[in-house]
């Protein structure tokens, strides 16, 4: 008997060991990838003030000249358009799903948003390719010049289609799924007593939602959220596709832009013969990972934040 527990002591001890070792070096996957990019982007890093690299708009290559800053706002131009549409939007669909709708009408729509899930990148490129550009281009970019210097936002030489506005529509609908997934089963789990109480103070069921589930819910739709931004930040096929692919700093929504990632995309393995180049488009990755982070760190923060107020 001894001898077996012993066996056994030994086997839990292993497990945990192993267990321990593969959470370490999932954790430090991250680290190791950013420390792999700084290292292949060192040559430009050291050799370019950071300044000039971040604020420069000129980006010529083959002449050793890098400005990121024309793919920086591209990137956040597209996500912040896609992320203004798609937070109402799930947050509510959150909301109807979790509290509203009847059983069968979940059974039934939830996997339909777990299909949207899984559906590839490239076939939401080429659906916003046939679909939103022309629409943007055909039904929205034509108002725009009827308006004059009324809203700047909207103003448009673009008449293509092709830009801000298409990306972050293809973006937002993208992110749907992600969002709505999280920030349901997050409200779900709020216990149903916090409902039965307020309810039983006289409170709506809207109040009780607004006030009670939502405030409880926080941390969660608020990680939903930024798991929805860094999808939306690091997406590269559809928004290449759709978005214009110009080298400027995007003025309107209906402004051609160029984000990091179809940068990187459309030029890594091309003109490497190109004297810091490989390292320019690498620290273009090492941008695109940083930024993420930081978002990923910062809703941490907010999420001990709001723990502390519970």
């Amino acid at each position: 008997m001894q001898r077996l527990w012993t066996a056994r002591r030994l086997r839990d001890r292993v497990a945990g060991i192993g267990t321990a070792v593969l959470a370490l070096a999932a954790s430090s996957l991250a680290l190791w990838i950013s420390l792999v990019l700084a290292a292949r982007a060192w040559p430009i890093l050291s050799g370019r003030p950071l300044a000039e690299l971040l604020f420069s708009t000129t980006w010529r290559p083959a002449q050793g000249i890098f400005g990121y800053y024309p793919f920086i706002m591209g990137t956040l131009w597209v996500t912040l358009v896609a992320m203004a549409m798609a937070i109402p939007v799930c947050l509510l669909s959150a909301i109807y799903l979790a509290e509203y709708a009847s059983a069968g009408l979940h059974r039934l729509v939830k996997p339909l948003i777990d299909l949207a899930a899984g559906i590839p990148s490239v076939v939401y490129g080429i659906w916003g390719v046939l679909v939103v550009v022309p629409l943007v281009q055909d039904l929205i970019a034509a108002g725009p010049a009827r308006w004059g210097k009324a809203l700047p936002l909207l103003q448009t030489d673009n008449p293509t289609g092709y830009g801000v506005l298409a990306g972050g529509i293809v973006l937002a609908i993208m992110v749907f799924p992600v969002i709505i997934s999280v920030a349901e089963e997050v409200i779900r789990a709020v216990p149903q007593g916090l409902r039965e109480a307020s309810l039983a103070l006289g409170a709506t069921r809207w109040q009780t939602i607004k006030h009670v589930v939502l405030w409880r819910a926080a941390p969660g739709v608020v990680a939903a959220v930024v798991l929805g931004f860094s999808r939306a930040f690091g997406e590269t096929i559809a928004v290449l596709m759709v978005v214009g692919n110009v080298v400027q700093v995007p003025h309107s929504v209906f402004d051609a832009a160029y984000p990091l990632t179809a940068l990187i995309a459309n030029n890594y393995g091309e003109m490497m013969s190109v004297p810091l180049y490989d390292a320019a488009l690498l620290g273009a990755a090492l941008i695109l990972l940083l930024v993420v982070l930081f978002f990923n760190v910062g809703a941490r923060l907010v999420l001990l934040r709001l723990a502390r107020w519970e």
